[in-house]
């Protein structure tokens, strides 16, 4: 389901992302939900999740627990 604002995704991402990269994430995650409504709810959700982790790591790095812009 897509995010309406940063404090409905994960917490495990709040947490984790900076505020940047949580926008990259959100954005990415609707516009694959938006494209992809065709598949199943469950191929539909994996999908968006690795689109958007995707175009996360385009403009950040893991470098230890954090996450640093490119």
């Amino acid at each position: 389901m897509p995010f309406r604002s940063l404090e409905d995704l994960p917490p495990s991402l709040r947490s984790r992302l900076p505020e940047h990269a949580q926008e990259i994430f959100r954005a990415a995650f609707n516009n694959a939900w938006a494209t992809y409504a065709a598949l199943t709810p469950h191929e539909r959700e994996e999908l968006c999740h690795r689109i958007a982790w995707s175009a996360v790591k385009k403009k950040y790095c893991k470098v230890g627990d954090s996450w640093i812009s490119r």
